[in-house]
């Protein structure tokens, strides 16, 4: 496998100019923006009302939500190939209609039934736009400017973040169903905004066969590999978004502890979101990035288990946020550089398996192991064990780093068989 030394430009074949390109990335962060406060507006307080409020397990909710995880990222492998074919507009516009119906039908869903239905519906349609989104962010950034722009992306998602978990820390107090008609309210307009702003494009080089891109991903041992140890970094992250949520109202006894840690949260992504993943790549390559990231998420797990009462929780929640805003970007920036120009949506839904898998049961597992430890007095155990799920994590990817330290922008292999691709590897100084 021939290594070069410098990594060659992003190629000038997604039919767009220089300003429809900077039009683009502008759209997604004000796409990725609303649909981070859509989410956050809702996800976070699904546990909350149905444990706290109508006393159901919270194991019950841990398999709702993944089910909605499963239903995202397990359907979009499918959507990624669409996206080769047609483009990423129509399926990221047709998916935010899709999630509000989801979304906004929680407001009416008041059996475990419903509520999985809702669940599996807004998960579809994040399907449809999640890997095009991906793909098109991809397509339309240079290796090198990547980590930045992706570190920028972090930012906005910590203010979709903030704005969604304030708005519905402020809605729960009159009614649920509020909370929910609002998150699908959300992308209703986002369906509108990316009908206006984004501009059409293509994300893919050639005009390679289906059969031919999905060939391509699963004889590439080295992304596969990536996918299968990321599993476990999506695991922990998972946790925050239900147990992290669940010890925080449990320890406070109040539902507003929910706001508490996500405003610690956004307050972290915000602040130092983009400066200190900008400090740290001179001298962390991204895949370091990831590694050491992972690793600073996990301690923010094993502090859970330690705080005796809400400032406890809140330095958690910070050591976490902390580790997210050096792990994300880094996780973006290497599966992005490893998506080969010739499947580029192929590569991205099949990317989106490795959440569904690692995901998934982290909301599963997550919800039954709180609870276990709960009924049990073993709550501290509970999330040493998640420390020690991230700590593998971390090991595996170091381990693997080399592997993983690649950027194949201009590089394209339409062929049925096992493709051999060139690979560049990117110098320390050009990471940013």
């Amino acid at each position: 496998m021939a290594v070069s030394s410098a990594p060659s430009p992003i190629p000038d074949s997604v039919g767009l100019t220089a300003s429809q390109r900077q039009r683009g990335i502008i759209a997604l962060m004000v796409s990725n923006l609303f649909s981070w406060g859509g989410f956050f507006l809702l996800i976070p307080l699904v546990a909350v009302h149905y444990v706290d409020d109508l006393g159901w397990a919270a194991g019950t909710i841990g398999v709702m939500l993944a089910v909605r995880q499963f239903s995202q990222q397990g359907f979009s492998p499918i959507f990624g190939l669409v996206c080769d074919r047609i483009g990423p507009k129509p399926l990221i516009c047709a998916g935010q209609l899709v999630r509000a119906a989801g979304f906004g039908g929680m407001a009416f869903a008041e059996t475990p039934l419903q509520v999985l239905l809702t669940m599996a519906l807004a998960g579809f349609g994040g399907a449809m736009f999640d890997a095009p989104k991906s793909a098109a962010m991809a397509c339309l950034t240079t290796p090198a400017e990547r980590p930045r722009r992706y570190a920028t992306l972090g930012v906005t998602s910590g203010l979709g973040v903030t704005l969604g978990t304030q708005i519905g820390a402020l809605l729960i107090t009159q009614d649920f169903a509020a909370v929910a008609l609002a998150s699908g309210g959300v992308y209703i307009f986002l369906f509108v905004w990316n009908v206006v702003a984004l501009p059409s494009m293509r994300v893919s080089t050639g005009s390679m066969r289906a059969s031919e891109g999905l060939r391509m991903v699963w004889w590439d041992r080295d992304f596969i590999l990536f996918l299968a140890i990321s599993t476990g970094y999506f695991f922990v992250t998972a946790q925050f978004s239900l147990t992290i949520t669940l010890a925080a109202a449990d320890i406070a006894g109040t539902a507003s502890a929910v706001a508490w840690i996500y405003l610690v949260n956004t307050a972290i992504t915000v602040g130092l979101g983009y400066f200190v993943p900008r400090w740290l790549e001179r001298w962390f390559r991204p895949v370091d990035l990831l590694i050491v990231g992972t690793l600073v998420i996990s301690i923010g797990l094993a502090l859970v288990g330690f705080s005796a009462n809400i400032a406890g929780i809140l330095v958690a929640a910070a050591v976490f946020s902390l580790g997210a805003i050096m792990a994300r970007p880094g996780q973006e920036t290497v599966i992005a550089n490893l998506a080969d120009p010739g499947a580029r949506g192929t590569y991205f839904g099949i990317g989106g398996l490795a959440l569904a898998i690692g995901g998934g049961f982290g909301f599963l597992f997550g919800g039954i192991a709180y609870d276990y430890g709960k009924q049990h007095e073993l709550q501290l155990a509970t999330w040493l064990l998640f420390f020690a799920i991230g700590s593998v994590t971390s090991v595996l990817l170091w381990a693997n780093r080399q592997r993983f330290d690649q950027v194949r922008d201009g590089v394209s292999t339409p062929s049925a068989t096992p493709p051999h691709t060139e690979l560049t590897t990117v110098p320390a100084h050009t990471a940013g």
